[in-house]
């Protein structure tokens, strides 16, 4: 009797190459969403169900008052008027 082991190298580099896609957009999605001031629990979430789409989403989403994405934003800006001084 002979024992068949199935070999999970034949799924490929392809698989490989997507497994990490989805991994850098749930923490792309996470760090995204604690920047705009929504917790890191919501954007893993969004990045694990809906991978590179999830990412795009969290730019789109606008960020909170006093989050670290609006406090950069009006940094920038005081600086660009600063500079037109």
């Amino acid at each position: 009797m002979t024992v068949y082991i199935p070999l999970f190298g034949d799924i490929g580099a392809t698989a490989l190459l997507l497994l990490y896609a989805w991994l850098l957009s749930a923490i792309a999605c996470s760090k995204l969403s604690e920047w705009k001031g929504y917790g890191e629990k919501p954007g893993l979430g969004t990045g694990l169900i809906l991978s590179v789409i999830g990412l795009v989403i969290w730019l789109i989403v606008p960020a909170r008052e006093n989050s670290q994405w609006a406090n950069r934003r009006q940094r920038r800006q005081a600086a660009k008027d600063a500079a037109a001084r």
